[in-house]
C-alpha cells in the first residue's frame, strides 16, 4: 500500500526511530511501513493519523 509517511515525517526532520518511539514501534516496522513491505494494522493507523493530525485516508493509499 503506498503511502506518504517518508514525507510526513521528513516535513518533520524526524528519523524513522524518532517517529517509532512516538508511535511504540520498532524503527524496522516504520521502515517496512514506508516501503509497503507492510501494512499498518488499523488501531496503528488511526494512531499514525493522529500524530500527523490527518485521516488515514490522507495518508495511506490502498489502491497504491
Amino acid at each position: 500500500m503506498k503511502n506518504r509517511l517518508k514525507v510526513l515525517r521528513a516535513e518533520r526532520d524526524w528519523s524513522q526511530s524518532d517517529l517509532a518511539e512516538r508511535l511504540e514501534v520498532s524503527r524496522q516496522s516504520v521502515n517496512a511501513i514506508e516501503t509497503g513491505k507492510y501494512d499498518p494494522s488499523l488501531p496503528l493507523a488511526f494512531t499514525i493519523a493522529e500524530l500527523f493530525g490527518l485521516t488515514i485516508e490522507e495518508i495511506f493509499d490502498p489502491k497504491g
